[in-house]
This record gives structure tokens, C-alpha cells and sequence, in this order.
């Protein structure tokens, strides 16, 4: 007994700064999840639900524990497991998301089809998808860096793929999830060194793109006209944007008090999902979003601090995707919430209530705290090799201040501990 409490103790200790803030700020953010989902529905479910206050609150609870038992066992499996699914979950998502198009097995709310339902659960596979994007791209720029060298070479078949999940998710439609994917994978190239010039192009295409698709589709276009006025038409288009402005500027800097808004009442729909962000600020007021803001900021320098000191090229990749996918995600609801952005309708990560985005997130924090334990482990077929990536480290002398060596090699992660644990 007492050696295994000394076993755990030293491993308590090898566990470096960013594995720590990582798994703080994702129990932080999973606790204000829980509260404030109950703030957000509890009005909407008694008088026009399920009668139960709390339906919504139990139903995020059970999933989160899910998500947490996902995130415990991805964390512990190593990223040898990650690669080795990533085609076979590639393969699902797609088929998947395919599916819900097909009369009579997807699921529509709202007008949008993107739900498969099994009983009372609904999965929505948009969100599988883009964490299997994630893992697709990494793993590619990991094994053919030489594909960095020119647009063609990243088109085949990397843009290709991600064009044809973005195509899939705007017939949905799911813009939302669309530019989340997009943004994902931008900041993955920008991590892997994709010459200025290239993501000069890259870039240039997108926007064409996407004014394209918000002109041509009228629910877009009327969206994108809402963001730019939405109180000239604040009974309509701009109903939900004027709303949420109303609420985050009700709340001043320390809002009304907790489970106190107003606008939750029938006011501001989905008060509960992609727009609890307003009911933090109206019962929270200007603190309560700041602190939501530093929690996903210690996500940021964890997960990017995770990335530069890992072993591999591979390892690297996925943690920076992985933390500018919650990022992207984070930063759009921000956004679109304060009236920054027109409204897509992407829930705020490990906050919103959301069953499917909330097990996909944690599973794919699961895969960014092995890389922040263990550095990622130099991955099958690697031989060790570290693989350097500027974008993240910051030059060999970020490096070296970083490590102490000589060699201009980061430290691995955990190092710190193991000198903790020796002395």
C-alpha cells in the first residue's frame, strides 16, 4: 500500500505545467457548463417541456461523464491508437454526415438536417468530422512534408478532402461547422510551414468562396445582412443577434446575479446552446466572460506550449489542431454572440449544452493531454525523430531558452517532474 501511494505521488509530480492546466481549465469550464445550462433552460423546460427544471442540466451531466471516461481513455492509449483509426473515423464521418441527407434517416430541427437520432439521443456526425479532419491532416503533413512545397501538391488530396466535408456540411446546412473546419485546418497549415504565398492563395480562394455561398443561399445571405444592421429588422433576421446584445449589455460588468436573466425567458432562443455566452454575460456580467475568455487562454498556452516541446512532427501537428479546433470554435461563438460575427450557430466548447460536440471536444482533449504527458512519444514509423516546426517553436533560440540544452532540442514534457522527483 505504501509504495503504491509513493508510485502515484511521483507521478503526480512528473506531471508538467501544461498537462496541469490543461485538465484544470477543462473541469473549470466543464463546471460553469453544468451551472450555467441550468441557469440558461431551466425557465424554458418547466413551462414549455418536459416539466422537469432540471431535464436539461441531468442530460448534460450524463454526457459529460461520458465525455470524461472518452477523454480519460483516449489520454491514456497513446497517439499509435489515433493514427490507426484516423482512416476507418475519416470513412464513418463521411458516410455519416451523407446520411443524414437521405429521406427518412436524418433528423431536422430548425430547417437544418444534421442529426441522426437513436431513441432520445441524437448524434450530430458534423462534429466527428472535424475532429477526424484534424487527425487526417496531421497525419498527412506529418508523413509527406514535401507536400508543403506547392498549392497542388496540397490540394491532392488534402484540400480536396476538406473541400468535400465543407461541401457535405453547407448542403446540411452547417456553416457553422464549415468554418470551424476551415479555420482548423488554416492555423494546422500555418503550423506545419505552408509558404506565405501559398496560404496567400489558399486564403484568397476561401473568401471567393464564401461570398459565393452566403450570396447564392438566401438563409445565408440573410444572416450575413442581419450581422451588418440586425436592427433594421430586429423583429426578424436580426431577432436572435439584437437579443443576445440586449442580454450581454444588461449585465454591465458584474451582471444581475446568477440564474437572475430575463432574456432567457422566451426572449432569446437557444438560450441553452450557442447563445449561453449571452446568458453568462446578462447574469455575470463582464467578469463572468472574461473568466470564460482566460480559461479557453490557458487552453491556448498549454495546448501550443504542448505542441512545441513534443517529440515528433506528428505529435506536434495534432496538438496544434487540436487546440485551434476548440480555439476556432470558442472564438467564432464569441464572436457571433457580441454581434463580431454573423450568427452560424457553433456551440461555445465544453460550455453549451450540445451532446455530440461535447464527447467529440473532450476525446479530442483526451489526445491533447497524452501529448502534454508524454510528448506524444515518438510515433510508429518515426524512428524518434523530432521533426521541427518553426511555426511552433519560435526559432532554435526560443528552443534553447526554453530547454537550457546546448543542442537547441526542447525538453520533453515531464522533464520538469522527473528533475523535481530526482532532487
Amino acid at each position: 500500500m505504501a509504495a503504491a501511494s509513493v508510485k502515484r505521488s511521483r507521478e503526480r509530480k512528473k506531471q508538467p505545467l501544461e498537462y496541469s492546466l490543461l485538465y484544470t481549465a477543462t473541469f473549470c469550464l466543464i463546471a460553469a457548463g453544468a451551472v450555467m445550462v441550468y441557469s440558461a433552460s431551466s425557465a424554458t423546460a418547466l413551462l414549455n417541456g418536459s416539466g422537469d427544471p432540471s431535464y436539461y442540466l441531468k442530460r448534460y451531466v450524463v454526457f459529460a461523464v461520458i465525455g470524461l471516461a472518452v477523454m480519460h481513455s483516449v489520454s491514456r492509449r497513446g497517439l499509435n491508437a489515433a493514427r490507426n483509426v484516423t482512416p476507418v473515423l475519416l470513412t464513418a464521418s463521411f458516410v455519416l454526415c451523407v446520411a443524414v441527407m437521405v429521406p427518412g434517416i436524418g433528423v431536422t430541427v430548425n430547417g437544418a438536417t444534421r442529426w441522426l437520432a437513436a431513441g432520445p439521443v441524437q448524434f450530430q456526425p458534423s462534429e466527428l468530422l472535424k475532429i477526424a479532419l484534424v487527425l487526417y491532416s496531421a497525419q498527412l503533413l506529418a508523413a509527406r512534408p514535401s507536400r508543403l512545397e506547392s498549392v497542388g501538391a496540397l490540394c491532392k488530396p488534402l484540400l480536396l478532402v476538406v473541400a468535400a466535408a465543407c461541401l457535405i456540411l453547407l448542403k446540411q446546412p452547417d456553416m457553422g461547422t464549415a468554418l470551424v473546419v476551415c479555420f482548423s485546418i488554416g492555423s494546422l497549415l500555418i503550423a506545419a510551414g505552408v509558404d506565405r504565398k501559398h496560404l496567400g492563395i489558399i486564403l484568397l480562394v476561401l473568401i471567393g468562396l464564401a461570398l459565393v455561398f452566403a450570396i447564392v443561399e438566401p438563409y445565408r445571405r440573410a444572416r450575413l445582412l442581419s450581422f451588418v444592421n440586425p436592427w433594421q429588422d430586429a423583429g426578424g433576421a436580426g431577432f436572435q443577434s439584437v437579443q443576445a446584445m440586449i442580454a450581454m449589455g444588461s449585465g454591465g460588468l458584474f451582471g444581475v446575479g446568477l440564474g437572475e436573466s430575463v432574456q432567457k425567458i422566451f426572449y432569446l432562443p437557444e438560450a441553452h446552446t450557442d447563445m449561453i455566452l449571452a446568458i453568462v454575460g446578462e447574469e455575470l456580467g463582464v467578469v463572468g466572460v472574461t473568466a470564460l475568455a482566460a480559461l479557453y487562454g490557458m487552453i491556448a498556452y498549454a495546448g501550443f506550449r504542448a505542441a512545441k516541446l513534443a517529440r515528433d512532427r506528428y505529435a506536434k501537428l495534432l496538438a496544434a489542431g487540436i487546440t485551434s479546433l476548440i480555439l476556432s470554435q470558442a472564438a467564432l461563438n464569441f464572436f457571433a454572440v457580441m454581434g463580431m460575427a454573423p450568427l452560424t450557430g457553433v456551440p461555445l466548447p465544453f460550455v453549451s449544452y450540445g451532446n455530440s460536440n461535447l464527447v467529440v471536444l473532450l476525446g479530442g482533449m483526451g489526445l491533447l493531454l497524452n501529448v502534454a504527458l508524454h510528448g506524444g512519444q515518438a510515433a510508429a514509423g518515426s524512428s524518434g525523430r523530432r521533426g521541427e516546426l518553426r511555426a511552433i517553436e519560435g526559432g532554435n533560440a526560443a528552443t534553447r531558452r526554453d530547454s537550457g540544452r546546448g543542442d537547441g532540442r526542447a525538453r520533453r514534457a515531464g522533464a520538469r517532474g522527473r528533475g523535481r522527483a530526482a532532487g
